[in-house]
């Protein structure tokens, strides 16, 4: 059974906006986003959103401003502590994700690794 608790990571309130815009576009009021953790990036690991209909039995639940977001296990150990954001600027906009475990990022941000040192691939 999926849980609801008030948040093992900070979720902006313009990052649910973001995403409430986003569900409306797509016109399924049913759709819940998905932060997860997986394998690979340049630095290790990388962090992936998508849309789903429904939690899975061990998914972490969130909820903000009506926005629902589903966090798996797995994904959870590497995202406690958390802040995802949404931010407007210049270069464009994106989500941010600022996470306290991740010891190296790459550029982009996109992808990151809890290894102090070695290129997030073991070496």
């Amino acid at each position: 059974m999926s849980e609801t608790i008030p948040g093992p990571i900070l979720f902006s309130g313009d990052a649910a906006f973001k995403v409430r815009d986003l569900i409306a576009e797509e016109g399924n009021p049913n759709l819940q986003l998905r932060i997860y953790v997986a394998g690979g990036g340049c630095s290790g690991f990388q962090y992936g959103f998508a849309f789903e209909e429904a939690a899975g039995a061990e998914d972490t639940v969130l909820e903000k401003h009506g926005v629902r977001v589903l966090i798996d296990p797995v994904s959870l150990q590497y995202l406690a502590g958390a802040e995802v954001d949404f931010q407007e600027n210049l270069d464009g906009s994106r989500f941010v994700i600022r996470n306290p475990n991740a010891k190296r990022t790459c550029g982009c941000g996109s992808s990151f690794s809890t290894a102090d040192t070695g290129d997030g691939n073991g070496n």
